[in-house]
């Protein structure tokens, strides 16, 4: 039971919906970069299926070429703090 509810609870986190203002008004570049710092995976299905419900196209290549970016930032900063 408390598993369930656990799971439910990740589920709910992650799943935050886009609003119209943010999926217009989104810099793919920077969400993707922001999300690769903070160690989060790749979310731009996400971000695609949000976005299209309402009619907004968002930019995958910006989004990963951002991600990629502050995914590497984030694991020279983790690997450097396991060294010491």
């Amino acid at each position: 039971m408390r598993y369930a509810l656990l799971v439910s609870l990740l589920f709910l986190g992650g799943c935050a919906a886009m609003s119209q203002t943010a999926c217009s008004g989104a810099n793919w570049y920077e969400v993707g970069e922001r999300d690769g710092l903070n160690g989060i995976p790749p979310r731009i299905d996400t971000y695609d299926y949000q976005c299209s419900r309402r009619s907004v196209q968002v930019s995958t290549a910006d989004y990963m070429n951002g991600w990629w970016i502050g995914n590497a930032t984030y694991r020279d900063r983790t690997a450097g703090s396991e060294s010491n």
